[in-house]
């Protein structure tokens, strides 16, 4: 007879096998982690090392004047061109009336980053008229176009070819690519794109020149960049006459290597610079922020990481001490990936990269507090069976809100431009990292110890074998909040309009990211510490100076806009310090976050929200979707309307912390509304506002300890660190206060009154309010809400 194994047996050889793949995975990532960490640094942003100054001046030419314009247009081209490069958080402001000042962090060649920003980059096609009767005229340089258009330029051999006035312009192309074309042994090709338009003209071109015989000069289209014909190649045989290449794109073949592949491309896409431009200096530049500064920020980061760590070990016991560890390995892999991908880390990014390891807090929150209401729903109770079915009950939750936030951090790294496209690379990172630190490391060394035979004897350890104080607390009281959710929507709506009224009564403070200011250069008898500076320029009434070393020995202030009183008290506290000092520069500058910026950082926002929204009402419902980003889009009013009450500043630092409220805010209403999916797909008869409440009720625990672990992050932020950064805190601060209370008292109601629109069913919510649902509690049995599984799994 053949024996069959026990089913616990095979349990156990399953979830054995299991955790050794997650603890093989883990392993892999870390490994790598530790690799990319020793062997790739991170590079620094121009607050924490400074970098490189490129000083450019726009040239006027025959139809062109090199205005205020001109230059603006220029800057946002250059600033195509940089993110192209591959270069993150650069800072570009117009200075004056036609100079742009490029300030680049950790560029490794500056004198090739100023080669490439200053090509002009006019890209035109044109026919060939055939070889030229006085070669002479382009070797001497002559390449003037006539008054037909025509001009004699030297193709890639030498040979000098007459060409027809140019056909197609930068103007028609819609994108280029540097390829290697293995299959036809063309090495380092670019292929380029034209629009609707652009391809028309391409085919005419291309159909003309079809039409002479093959090795005739006629028979070429030359491509030519800069006044240099850069490809010049014959139309193949096989295209006939007055039929062209169709398809709307054509290939630059060339002596091309990978370096110069790409960078051609890049200049393509970026487009021609509406004016010549001329680099005037370049130099180095130290640091935005002081040394102070700096060691305040980092020291306040350690010690909130600290604070963090130890209430969730004071919460959670022996599982808080292991999601500890597996928040730190969460940090590694966090640094790791941003030096793999070239990102450049700035004081903000890092006070949001502490941020997000308190942040990522929550989903060990979710899986422990799930993990509490399996062990407290079970006859006969294991800390390891809990943890399973934890960590698939939470599973949902942590994933939905996870790839809410990644639709947004992919929107903004896609559309946005400058420090948004930044955020969004931190961002999506931070997520990913969080996952795998939640989902592999945590539940690795979770499920270890819960095996051991020591904990198993003593499962109180653990720090999940109880429901905890404010569940008990709940479950002894069972509020019901949702009664009357009209007057907590009454209430969000006074708040945010209190709130928001500040915009039009007070106005919004823009700093000078937005509004540009003034730029004033000394250069003094004695080198003075930028530190001292700053000290001395905050006593004299400029607190938001940005002071900076320049070149050698010089300073440089930028302001926002001063008057000749104001400018010349700056000039007296910078004297005080450097003995003898000469102005070397005094102009006006324009804003480092320009209009096009800000209205692409506008669209991606938008169309995230969209996206959000979408997302929500295929995973859950539309009313579900409707009243979480109704809900995040009171909470941004608040912030800002805030902001203004104060008179704060809105800038760089500010918009990178409204960005991470949003995120904030659409976490905890998915976490919510997770639950009350759960919930209807176990009484789909009871009322609506009853298991909202139950719902709101099981998740608040989570609610709590997670906003708790935020709040001793940013609270140390905003007693320890820099001026700079306390505003980040504060703002992050009233963020996290504002989403936690919206997620409850202003999604919820408003998806209970959607709800009741759809339904016609008010009065049922009053009739539901005592001992409906899955949260009731009686006298003398005590339940635990919402445990999705309640068989007995062994050990």
């Amino acid at each position: 007879m053949k024996r069959t194994r026990p089913p616990s047996r095979t349990r156990s050889r399953s979830r054995s096998r299991s955790l050794n793949v997650r603890a093989l995975l883990a392993l892999a990532v870390m490994a790598a982690s530790v690799a990319i960490a020793l062997t790739m640094p991170v590079r620094l942003g121009l607050d924490l090392r400074g970098g490189t100054q490129i000083v450019l001046e726009t040239q006027s030419t025959e139809t062109t004047k090199a205005d205020r314009e001109a230059t603006d247009r220029t800057v946002e081209v250059l600033r195509g061109r940089i993110d192209a490069l591959g270069v993150a958080e650069p800072t570009i402001v117009r200075s004056g009336e036609n100079r742009v000042v490029v300030e680049l962090p950790g560029v490794q060649d500056p004198k090739k980053a100023a080669d490439v920003l200053g090509r002009t980059a006019q890209l035109t096609v044109h026919s060939v008229l055939g070889p030229a009767e006085n070669p002479a005229d382009a070797g001497e340089g002559r390449t003037e176009a006539a008054e037909d258009g025509e001009r004699v330029l030297p193709d890639e051999s030498g040979q000098s070819l007459r060409l027809k006035a140019a056909t197609l312009t930068g103007q028609d192309v819609k994108g280029a690519d540097a390829r290697f074309d293995q299959q036809n042994g063309a090495g380092w090709t670019v292929t380029v794109d034209f629009k609707d338009s652009g391809s028309d003209r391409w085919a005419k071109v291309t159909g003309e020149a079809a039409c002479n015989p093959a090795g005739d000069a006629k028979r070429r289209v030359a491509i030519v960049l800069d006044d240099k014909i850069i490809s010049s190649p014959q139309v193949d045989p096989s295209v006939s006459c007055g039929a062209g290449i169709t398809g709307g794109s054509t290939q630059i073949t060339g002596s091309f290597d990978d370096a110069e592949a790409r960078e051609l491309a890049l200049l393509i896409k970026g487009g021609a610079l509406p004016v010549p431009v001329e680099t005037i200096e370049q130099r180095t530049i130290g640091a935005t922020l002081g040394d102070e500064a700096i060691n305040a920020g980092a020291w306040a980061a350690v010690i909130g990481t600290a604070l963090t760590a130890l209430f969730i070990i004071v919460v959670y016991r022996l599982m808080g001490a292991l999601a500890t560890v597996a928040l730190l390995c969460y940090g590694l892999i966090s640094y790791a990936a941003l030096a793999a991908v070239g990102a450049t880390l700035t004081l903000p990014g890092l006070a949001g990269f502490v941020l997000a390891i308190g942040m990522a807090v929550d989903a060990n929150v979710l899986v422990f507090e799930r993990a509490r209401e399996e062990q407290a729903a079970r006859t006969r109770p294991s800390t390891r069976s809990a943890l399973t079915a934890g960590f698939r009950s939470a599973f949902s939750a942590i994933a939905d809100s996870n790839i809410t936030t990644l639709i947004a951090a992919a929107l903004l790294f896609f559309l946005a431009s400058g420090p948004v496209k930044g955020f969004g690379v931190t961002l999506g990172i931070g997520v990913l990292a969080s996952m795998v630190s939640a989902l592999v490391i945590t539940r690795v060394l979770a499920e270890f110890a819960a095996s051991r035979p020591a904990v198993f004897r003593r499962p109180g350890i653990t720090g999940i074998s109880t429901t905890g104080p404010v569940r008990d607390a709940l479950l002894r009281r069972n509020p019901f909040l949702m009664a009357r959710p009209r007057r907590w929507l009454a209430a969000s709506l006074i708040v945010m309009v209190v709130a928001g009224s500040g915009i039009l009564v007070r106005g919004l403070n823009f700093g000078i990211e937005f509004t540009g200011g003034r730029l004033i250069e000394y250069s003094t008898a004695n080198q003075v510490d930028p530190d001292r500076a700053r000290d001395a320029l905050a006593d004299a009434g400029f607190p938001r100076a940005v002071v900076q070393s320049s070149g050698d020995g010089d300073l440089t202030v930028r302001t926002e806009e001063l008057t000749d009183d104001e400018a010349a008290t700056v000039t007296e506290a910078v004297a005080e310090l450097g003995g003898e000092t000469e102005k070397v520069r005094d102009e006006l500058i324009g804003p480092s976050l320009g209009e096009e910026l800000r209205r692409d950082a506008l669209i991606a926002l938008g169309l995230a929200l969209a996206a959000q929204l979408a997302y929500l009402a295929v995973r859950f419902r539309l009313l579900f979707g409707t009243a979480a980003v109704s809900a995040l889009a009171h909470d941004v009013v608040i912030l800002v309307g805030v902001f203004a009450w104060l008179g704060k500043p809105i800038d760089g630092v500010f918009l990178a912390a409204l960005l991470t409220v949003i995120g904030y805010s659409v976490n905890d209403s998915v976490v919510l509304f997770d639950r009350v999916r759960e919930l209807l797909g176990k009484e789909r008869k009871a009322p609506f506002a009853r298991l909202t409440n139950d719902a709101i009720l099981q998740t608040l625990p989570r609610t709590v300890n997670t906003g708790m672990g935020a709040v001793l992050i940013l609270a140390s932020l905003a007693i320890l660190a820099d001026d700079s950064l306390t505003d980040f805190a504060l703002a992050l601060l009233i963020g996290v206060g504002v989403g936690t209370y919206s997620s409850v008292f202003t999604a919820s109601p408003l998806a209970i009154e959607l709800h009741d629109r759809g339904t016609g069913s008010r009065s049922t919510r009053r009739k539901g309010g005592k001992g409906q649902g899955a949260g009731r509690t009686g006298k003398t049995d005590k339940q635990v809400p919402a445990s999705r599984t309640e068989r007995q799994e062994a050990l």
